[in-house]
């Protein structure tokens, strides 16, 4: 297996992006509370991304930066990322939440990735509009993980997906190994094997071949 997809929010970040910029703004509960209804699916995604961004009309830049400044990887995300690099997997993030929170997370632990697909929150006059733009708004996690694999000539077959809420379905259907990070409830069934911390999943990528 030579692509691994991981999920952000609840995979390899146990910081949520939209509730850390939800903090900054006094929303964060609101944040919460529209999060937790779309990762059990009681709410559509695209529906929940935007009306979290909604909440964040008006935020100035300047917190937006702050925000990402404290989006973290999970305790040993970073050492797996690299492990992958290091064994010639590529190695890509789809998530719905934020580039900018990514790659700040990434760029702090000194490890990159070969791609992320995710969204972003314009910014217009120093704050942001209330929008979100991006391929992961209505696009699903599957067609990006087929449309990458494609690219580098990798088989649905020999691709591992990571994630842990109701967004991750596709990409979980469609992977040749469907790992469930702490999954939901509803994504669990989904799910070849469930770790809950990066301990584990380098565990199974090695038992699996991948590392």
């Amino acid at each position: 297996m030579t692509l691994v997809a991981f999920d952000f929010d609840g995979t390899l970040s146990d910081s949520e992006m939209t509730v850390l910029l939800g903090e900054e703004y006094g929303v964060a509960e609101k944040m919460a509370d529209i999060t937790h209804r779309a990762m059990n699916d009681e709410l559509g995604y695209a529906e929940s991304l935007r009306q979290r961004a909604g909440l964040l009309d008006g935020l100035s830049e300047e917190a937006a930066e702050r925000a990402w400044g404290n989006v973290r990887l999970r305790e040993g995300a970073a050492d797996v990322i690299q492990a992958l690099r290091d064994a010639d997997v590529t190695v890509a993030i789809f998530t719905g939440g934020f580039e900018k929170g990514v790659a700040a997370a990434l760029e702090r632990e000194g490890v990159d990735v070969d791609a992320i697909v995710s969204n972003r929150l314009p910014v217009e006059d120093g704050a942001l509009t209330g929008g979100v733009e991006g391929s992961l708004i209505e696009g699903t996690k599957d067609d990006a993980l087929r449309d990458y694999a494609s690219e580098h000539e990798v088989d649905l077959a020999d691709t591992v997906a990571v994630g842990d809420g109701a967004n991750d379905l596709p990409m979980l259907e469609v992977a040749g190994l469907a790992v469930g990070f702490e999954p939901k409830p509803n994504v669990e069934p989904t799910c070849d094997v469930t770790v809950s911390s990066m301990e584990e999943l380098r565990d199974v990528l090695e038992a699996e071949g991948v590392l």
